[in-house]
């Protein structure tokens, strides 16, 4: 019965594909899969934008939609008629064919990024070899789409908002991919779904999760600092910091071009997770032997739903950093610590099995961090603010 269920959305698709002539099989079945995946993450990105504005609403002590329907959940539609129903306002002077095509290649970059991403067992759209490599290559077609979008409008606040969030981007990105390469070298592959496959077992009820390991915790933190980062979420989102620049590189876009860039954001977060799920939290699997009955892909939702709700207590409690601040960190402790984390995994390869080997691991980890956040701190002042005023 488990594994029916756990299949049952492969077979369907199996079931459908059969009725097709030989020679489109493989047309129909890629098309099914692309349409699942649109529906499916569209429908996440409507419920999120709810869930995000009541936990705000919650941790700040006030309330959150619940009016458009029962209990506010009926507000993304409204939202999307409202945006939809908007004037489209282009500048005079913009560059109006990169203004028009900025938000639609992101969408489309941040909707291809999911199909090397195994939303359950042989549930993938594309089993590449180097799935990691097309996902990280995706990815930087988003910060491209972002510098059309400042530069085309023609606009001095649009054009600083694309440069800063391009300078974020980047040094983020780094971190980024030096903290995915660690599971690279523990697997020796490129491929999501022999990633994923290699975290699937157990040793009596625990699962064989990187995440679990001294260098794949320090990976995994890592990963998503990098993550939040590249997503524009608070404490980074520095690059729409609206009493500097205000609104930042979509300064000049209204109604549904400003709707899909807002769609290209949050699918682009929901990416970014699934990478890390996949990478460090097993994917699929389940995080105990004996809750394998459960359906694959309820385990990778689990586990997104998990890393959204963090992202938005995030969102919830921290102040938005200032640019030398956030440079900083990534250049000073992002940087060295994800570079000191792959000598980490090398070590924990070739020593033998045992607490020696957890011990001298733990120890490459913790006493980096320790040294390079002194550092980091060194330059550190707190006073007391003093506001004051022009005359």
């Amino acid at each position: 019965m488990g594994e029916t269920a756990d299949q049952l959305f492969v077979t369907l698709q199996h079931w459908l594909v059969g009725y097709a002539p030989a020679s489109l099989r493989s047309i129909l079945s890629a098309l099914l899969s692309v349409i699942a995946i649109l529906v499916v993450f569209a429908l996440l990105f409507a419920i999120t934008t709810v869930l995000e504005r009541k936990g705000l609403g919650r941790i700040q002590n006030r309330y959150g939609p619940n009016r458009v329907g029962p209990f506010g959940f009926l507000q993304p539609i409204a939202d999307g008629i409202k945006s939809l129903t908007k004037e489209d306002i282009v500048p005079r002077a913009a560059d109006k064919v990169v203004h028009f095509l900025a938000p639609v290649v992101l969408v489309i970059a941040a909707f291809s990024l999911y199909a090397v991403l195994p939303i359950g067992r042989n549930m993938v759209l594309a089993n590449l070899d180097a799935g990691v490599l097309f996902f990280f290559a995706i990815s930087s077609v988003m910060e491209l789409t972002i510098f059309m979008a400042g530069w085309s409008s023609r606009n001095k606040y649009s054009l600083l908002g694309a440069m800063r969030a391009i300078a974020q981007m980047i040094s983020y990105e780094v971190p980024l991919i030096l903290a995915a390469v660690t599971v690279i070298m523990a697997t020796g592959s490129l491929s999501t779904v022999t990633i994923v496959e290699r975290q699937a077992g157990y040793t009596g009820i625990l699962p064989h999760w990187f995440v679990f390991t001294p260098w794949g915790f320090a990976g995994f933190v890592l990963f998503m600092i990098a993550a939040t980062a590249e997503s524009n979420r608070s404490p980074f989102d520095l690059p729409e910091g609206e009493s500097e620049i205000i609104a930042g590189y979509y300064t000049e876009y209204s109604g549904f071009k400003f709707a899909l860039f807002f769609l290209g954001e949050y699918l682009g977060m929901f990416a970014i997770s699934g990478l890390g799920i996949t990478l460090f939290l097993g994917g699929w699997a389940a995080p105990l032997s004996f809750l394998t009955w459960i359906p694959s892909y309820l385990w990778f939702f689990a586990k997104l739903l998990v890393m959204i709700s963090a992202f938005i207590w995030v969102r919830g409690t921290l102040p938005r950093l200032r640019m030398d601040q956030l440079m900083n960190f990534a250049w000073r402790f992002m940087l060295p610590m994800a570079l000191l984390n792959l000598v980490t995994a090398g070590v924990w390869r070739f020593l033998p099995q045992g607490l020696l080997r957890w011990f001298v691991c733990a120890l490459l980890v913790v006493v980096p961090y320790v040294l390079l956040g002194r550092g980091l701190a060194q330059g550190w002042r707190l006073e007391k603010r003093v506001y004051r005023f022009a005359e």
